[in-house]
């Protein structure tokens, strides 16, 4: 991802594929037997030898499509692939002591419940009180180190989207997670509350997701083509309460915005998201008292009705596949719980 496309950190929700490379490197016929770390460092712009043997150690160095060390020597006409997390742009930040709810922590990763309102990194001139201040208080080690905008950072989620998000404490964790997000094997379900009464009590969204054309802190949906990037987005209807449906969304890809950008798309939009038409009241009339009760639930829940509610991956050491849960944050439980009242007393 390059400077102009970083995306501003007011508006990062779940660009987890924009946070890797991807290389794909087949040698010439007359290639003579090299150790692929020397090989790659003069392939690849930037990268050090040690980052590469982090990435053999992790699994994420292909070969013809089999995992290699960083002893392997390359041949002639061999097909190597190579996950990578992406340079950012350097910045001095400093660490400050912003409270952080730790749901599990060990040498290699922590995963953090992130609350509604914090900025996961620094940018678009915000370089303090994010996520990753924090980060650099409360622990000494981050993957990634020589990022001075993201270290640790697996994935992000938006600012004002709550939930889980994992963190890497090592180059090593750092690139075996990567490799999870970056072939989609990591386990995301999201609760969304979206507007409407979803005619089908589940399916999946389909669709390139890019840069808006004219609004450049926007994601745009593309049917086809080669703008944006294949997006799909699982969802099930957990709920309904005739004005507004309660989903549960599991993320096949990552990209910047995706349920909000597949919501919007189909016509359901997030309750009270302001960038994708979330924060108008698109049922009852202007003097009613539906619209005294939703502007009530606006104050409640001054932000988009989406919750990052489950994580799973595998671990970089033990191997074991971990899974953890997060509760609804209470502003989304009591907007939702208004919604439930006030459906049955409709009802």
């Amino acid at each position: 991802m390059d400077e102009e496309e970083l995306i501003p950190a007011e508006s990062d929700e779940q660009a987890a594929d924009d946070l890797y490379e991807h290389h794909r490197i087949k040698t010439d016929r007359g290639q003579e037997p090299l150790r692929i770390d020397k090989f790659l460092i003069n392939r690849i712009e930037g990268v050090s030898r040690s980052k590469l043997q982090a990435a053999a150690d992790a699994g994420a160095i292909l070969v013809n499509g089999q995992a290699v060390k960083s002893s392997y020597k390359v041949k002639a006409l061999d097909e190597i692939s190579i996950v990578l997390s992406t340079p950012a742009r350097e910045y001095k930040l400093e660490p400050e002591n912003i409270p952080l709810k730790v749901v599990f922590e060990d040498d290699q990763l922590v995963v953090i419940d992130k609350p509604a309102g914090l900025v996961v990194h620094p940018g678009s001139g915000n370089y303090s009180g994010t996520l990753v201040n924090a980060l650099l208080y409360h622990f000494k080690e981050l993957g990634n180190p020589h990022d001075a905008i993201r270290p640790g950072l697996v994935h992000r989620i938006d600012k004002n989207t709550s939930g889980l998000i994992l963190i890497a404490k090592n180059e090593y964790a750092m690139t075996f997670l990567a490799k999870q997000f970056f072939h989609h094997t990591i386990e995301r379900k999201y609760i969304a509350l979206v507007w409407g009464d979803m005619k089908e009590a589940e399916g999946t969204i389909e669709g390139h997701i890019g840069r808006h054309q004219r609004f450049r802190k926007k994601m745009d949906f593309f049917a086809e083509g080669e703008l944006g990037k294949e997006a799909i987005t699982h969802y099930k209807v957990l709920e309904r309460f005739g004005y507004v449906t309660l989903v549960e969304c599991v993320l096949e890809t990552g990209r910047t915005h995706q349920i909000r950008v597949h919501m919007q798309h189909i016509g359901h939009p997030l309750f009270n998201d302001d960038t994708y038409g979330g924060d108008r009241i698109v049922k009852g009339t202007v003097y009613s008292k539906y619209k005294q009760f939703v502007e009530n639930c606006f104050q409640l829940l001054p932000r988009q009705a989406l919750h990052a509610a489950v994580l799973g991956f595998i671990h970089p050491t033990s191997k074991q596949h971990l899974h953890f849960e997060s509760p609804l944050p209470t502003d989304m439980a009591q907007v939702i719980d208004k919604w439930r009242q006030y459906f049955k007393a409709k009802g």
